[in-house]
């Protein structure tokens, strides 16, 4: 359980300085609220189906194309994951808050970003939930 809130945490920081980061991704409340609670729920929630549709249809998806992340040397796992954002950004229409992005290129630097964080945050913060 600790595990899966630390990883929460993570992804939900890691989101919030994507929407920083990359024009074209933001977050928006239910309602299209922006206060401090309302935008924090909504982004500990995308986070959480971020995980969600990570750990699932990501893992189908790069299990079944690792032939092609071979031969392409890696650079289709850079339009697996913007097309997994763009996935995670659907949903949160579905449910009416979460995640959007503009356009294909702002989820392509979004997965950029959003990669590179969680991983620095992975290397800073994971060691101490192994203890």
């Amino acid at each position: 359980m600790r595990k899966f809130l630390l990883s929460t945490v993570i992804n939900a920081v890691a989101l919030w300085l994507t929407t920083v980061l990359v024009a074209g991704i933001t977050i928006v409340g239910p309602g299209g609220d922006q206060k401090f609670w309302g935008y924090g729920l909504t982004l500990l929630v995308t986070a959480i189906v971020f995980g969600v549709v990570n750990g699932t249809v990501g893992r189908v998806v790069r299990f079944l194309a690792f032939p092609l992340f071979i031969l392409t040397l890696g650079i289709l796992a850079l339009v697996v994951n913007a097309l997994l954002l763009l996935l995670v950004s659907w949903v949160g229409t579905l449910i009416g808050f979460g995640l959007e992005i503009k356009d294909f290129g702002a989820a392509f630097w979004g997965a950029i970003v959003l990669s590179i964080v969680s991983w620095l945050l992975g290397i800073i913060f994971k060691p101490a939930a192994g203890k």
